[in-house]
């Protein structure tokens, strides 16, 4: 007998709120600064830079979506553009690990913010989150969706507080004066702030969730990508007119800096959005995480467990709680900060790969529901050899 199928309840509204929820996530609370330490006064720039770098990746995954509208994602589009089921298998896997790891990063900084504004033990704020957010992913597509475009809705708020703040600041010198562009730094931010922009791909695992997926989750995709990286390059332009290059890079909350540029009361407010921004950073990542273990499912005999969903919640149920209980016990028991630079480079390898496959696919089949360029996949495979190999040295170097 077939398993239930997911309930198809996703409009174009609360899958573009999951995208831009995705990819703001926590990092911009921290980003700011490393970015600001690499190109100085020219942060703004880079940010835009690495937003045009990511799009033609973006444009090759809503390609993707449209031709092949199935929760497996990347995996599908390996299997069928490459002919390599062991591949698309293990792109899967990749895909799932990638998940876990980013929601255990992000749960254990959410819980730092936490631990800054309440006195409770850190195991059991860990513990207490990973289970409810779980839950919640558990009862319903349309409900974890609800929730995470309230937690994007709260997450802009306060990044619009910070813009305003940062703007109605006295502007520091160096704004006032600007410096000469030194493009090696701008070019290095760049490639650093490309990672703030991971965060579509998970968006065409939520396909089969997807109403009309093969118009609804290509234009998601490519608004979110818009939408956020005119968030981060009015952050960091708010942030470096309102404070000291030095000091942004010097902070590891470089944003509470342009908040107390401008305003006399506590940053707690900011604390706790940036509890709100890990918390939807968590629940995005198990909620992708377990789609691609439930199509996994579907094509790997071994994985087949997996392919099952709750014929009341319509959501993967068993793929959802083992992935709830991995981010748990990640958050607990490893070295998160070493594996967050895993994730980015696993991920970097399978833009790559997924880049290759969808040139392949157009070779076969020129025709989809949405078609983009012949050169988009080649530049979105070069922009990811060069974002690797940026990491890798930055990672040497460090």
């Amino acid at each position: 007998m077939e398993p239930a199928p997911l309930k198809r309840n996703l409009g174009l509204g609360l899958l573009t709120m999951y995208g831009i929820g995705v990819m703001v996530g926590a990092g911009i609370y921290v980003l700011v600064g490393a970015v600001a330490a690499e190109a100085g006064i020219w942060a703004p720039m880079a940010f835009v830079l690495a937003g045009i770098v990511a799009a033609p990746s973006a444009l090759s995954y809503a390609e993707l979506s449209s031709r092949i509208p199935e929760a497996s994602g990347e995996a599908a589009y390996v299997e069928k553009g490459l002919n390599s089921h062991l591949l698309a298998v293990l792109i899967g896997l990749a895909i799932v690990l990638a998940g876990t790891v980013s929601a255990a990063a992000v749960l254990r900084g959410g819980v730092g913010y936490l631990l800054s504004l309440i006195d409770i033990p850190a195991t059991w704020a860990i513990i207490g989150f990973g289970v409810a957010l779980t839950l919640v992913a558990v009862a319903g597509v349309l409900e974890s969706l609800a929730l995470v475009a309230l937690f994007t809705i709260i997450e802009v708020l306060g990044l619009a507080t910070v813009i305003w703040a940062g703007f109605t600041a006295p502007p520091v010198a160096e704004f006032t004066d600007l410096p000469s562009i030194y493009w090696p730094g701008v070019a290095g931010a760049a490639a650093l702030a490309f990672f703030a922009f991971i965060g579509f791909e998970d968006m065409v695992n939520m396909a089969e969730e997807a109403r009309d997926p093969t118009r609804t989750v290509p234009r998601a995709i490519l608004i979110a990508l818009v939408v956020t990286t005119a968030l981060y390059a009015m952050v960091s332009l708010a942030a470096i007119r309102a404070v000291p290059v030095d000091e942004l890079a010097g902070s590891d909350r470089p944003l509470v800096l342009v908040w107390e540029a401008a305003f006399l009361m506590s940053p707690a407010m900011l604390g706790a959005i940036a509890v709100v921004a890990a918390l939807n950073g968590v629940l995005a990542q198990i909620i992708m995480a377990a789609r691609v273990l439930f199509g996994l499912g579907r094509r790997e005999k071994r994985l087949s467990i997996f392919y099952r969903a709750h014929p009341r919640f319509g959501t993967p149920v068993l793929a959802t709680v083992l992935l709830g209980l991995g981010v748990v016990a990640a958050a607990l028991a490893l070295p998160v900060s070493d594996l967050a630079e895993v994730t980015s480079t696993v991920l970097l390898i399978v833009f790559a790969v997924v880049n290759v496959a969808l040139i392949a696919l157009k070779r076969k089949d020129p025709k989809a529901p949405f078609r983009t360029a012949n050169w988009v996949p080649w530049l979105g495979l070069i922009a990811a050899l060069l974002a690797l190999g940026a990491s890798f040295l930055t990672s040497g170097a460090g």
